[in-house]
């Protein structure tokens, strides 16, 4: 999942949700200079794609979209994944996406002297651009695809993102109502057992 579909599911606890917005930036040997609730929330973060990847409806996502994307199917998904969710908002959450991205913005910048020095120049810039509201959406994704494609070895496989949310539209948003409650379930149940 992408950042949206992440900071959902840590949302009522601040230092976990840095941590698990941080976790795609986070080297293991970084991971003992981290507050002790970032570091959890880069774990839960490490939880959530690993259950991810090996859920029955993303795989069959993953299928539809291999054709076209052939190895960069899984940052496909997740790029989708959040356009996903911002369009079944409604089933997961009763009050609007936009203050829900506006909680997170203010987290982020209450707790942002728990990120790593080298990392906050590029978190300002995710702010500026409204990182969490501006990532739908066809042309968002295109562009989301495209800043991807200069660290991409195929970046071809990483073209035509929107074409294939359009083509197999009703097949993704399924597997993807399927998965997410899922995946709140699994965070709810980690949480519990880890007292996080």
């Amino acid at each position: 999942m992408n950042f949206l579909g992440h900071l959902f599911l840590t949302q009522d606890d601040e230092a976990l949700t840095i941590g698990n917005f941080l976790g795609d930036f986070i080297k293991n040997h970084e991971l003992p200079q981290l507050d002790a609730g970032v570091r959890n929330g880069v774990y839960i973060h490490r939880e959530i794609d690993a259950f991810t990847d090996s859920h029955p409806a993303v795989r069959e996502s993953l299928a539809l979209l291999r054709p076209a994307h052939g190895k960069y199917a899984g940052v496909v998904w997740d790029v989708l994944s959040d356009t996903l969710l911002m369009q079944s908002w409604s089933c997961f959450d009763h009050k609007p996406p936009g203050e829900f991205t506006a909680k997170i913005h203010g987290i982020i910048g209450r707790q942002f002297d728990l990120i790593p020095g080298k990392i906050q120049p590029m978190v300002q810039r995710m702010l500026l651009n409204d990182f969490l509201s501006g990532n739908h959406g066809h042309q968002a994704i295109e562009n989301t695809l495209s800043r991807l494609q200069r660290r991409a070895s195929a970046p071809q496989l990483l073209e035509g993102g929107a074409l294939s949310l359009d083509k197999h539209y009703e097949a993704l948003m399924s597997g993807f109502k399927t998965f997410y409650p899922d995946i709140i379930r699994n965070v709810f149940t980690l949480r519990s057992e880890r007292k996080w």
